[in-house]
């Protein structure tokens, strides 16, 4: 009888071991362990400005709308003040909290949270290229444990919105943070399209929103037109360089649609509550068990032009087809 009991015993152990080395490792959201107890999900910003902000806004009310109210599930908004060192810090805390979920607004919020961790899951947004940021693998097989949105713009379109205008730009004027990822892609497809039309381009580059000024006036008088892709650092301060662009009549194109409320003349971009909402809804799909690794990252096909009137006017630039 002893040794009945103890085969079976050895039987039990062994297909628990069994049982522990098969499944998947991906990453996983664990439901609650007890009636009433909320799930976690730690949000980071990269800086508080509109286009962001709408992202943020968006996505907790469509997470609400969605079934996962503060009754369910508690959030902690962090924003880094567009600093690498508060990024680190605020990921690594989501961490040590063991957050259910890191929800990465911008590529550098994105890229902060997938250095600090492989195991929880990481739905970003606003991030221009996962690809160059080395977020993905795949756009559409990502391989990790990161997904989510890409606010991606089409370039060509901004620029055939400038020549229709503003016709006879020949120059621009690059204004842009070299150390974003996101921005560096976006430039690099502008040059290639510009010289594909054998026109000419300057850069002025920053490091930190103090020296857009700067930038901005070396610029002047070299260049026709002035162009900013979705930097967060220009974005900061758009107010700033949209006065010196009006001030020198200088159009500046842009690649968000808050940027040109800021002063921008006008763009091709996306919806960010579109956006938000989207992050929202696959943000819902991880938490009921759904693989990021396996998630295409979504990219938003329905763009809008936008213009400035204000600015418009203040250049003699007729924006009337397109004025609300």
């Amino acid at each position: 009888m002893k040794k009945i009991i103890a085969i079976a015993l050895t039987l039990v152990l062994t297909l628990t071991m069994l049982a522990g080395c098969g499944g998947s490792s991906a990453p996983a959201v664990d439901a609650p362990a007890a009636e009433g107890e909320k799930l976690k999900i730690g949000i980071i910003q990269i800086v508080e400005h509109p286009s962001l902000d709408q992202i943020r806004t968006t996505f907790v009310d469509e997470l609400a709308a969605l079934g996962y109210d503060d009754s369910k599930v508690e959030i902690d908004y962090q924003n880094a003040q567009n600093e690498m060192s508060n990024v680190t810090s605020i990921c690594q805390k989501f961490v040590g909290d063991e957050v259910d979920m890191i929800v990465a607004i911008a590529t550098p919020s994105a890229q902060g949270a997938a250095a600090a961790t492989t195991d929880i899951p990481i739905l970003f947004s606003a991030v221009t290229d996962p690809l160059s940021a080395e977020l993905v693998d795949d756009m559409n097989a990502p391989g990790g444990n990161c997904t989510g949105t890409s606010d991606a713009i089409p370039v060509e379109q901004i620029f055939n919105l400038a020549d229709e205008l503003t016709p006879g730009m020949q120059t621009y004027g690059f204004i842009y943070n070299l150390s974003e990822v996101n921005s560096v892609s976006v430039i690099e497809q502008c040059k290639a399209y510009l010289d594909a039309k054998g026109l000419k381009y300057e850069e002025a580059t920053v490091a930190n929103v103090g020296e857009l000024t700067t930038a901005a006036e070396s610029l002047v008088g070299k260049v026709d037109a002035f162009f900013s892709p979705i930097d967060n650092t220009v974005a900061s301060g758009m107010v700033t360089v949209a006065e010196i662009a009006k001030d020198n009549a200088i159009p500046y194109y842009v690649a968000a649609d808050t940027m040109v409320y800021d002063g921008g003349l006008a763009t091709v971009g996306v919806d960010y509550v579109q956006l938000g909402k989207q992050t929202a809804s696959m943000a819902v799909e991880v938490l009921e068990g759904a693989d990021p690794a396996t998630m295409p990252v979504q990219i938003m096909e329905n763009y809008a032009t936008v213009v400035n009137p204000e600015t418009a006017e203040a250049l003699g630039v007729d924006v009337s087809k397109y004025a609300q």
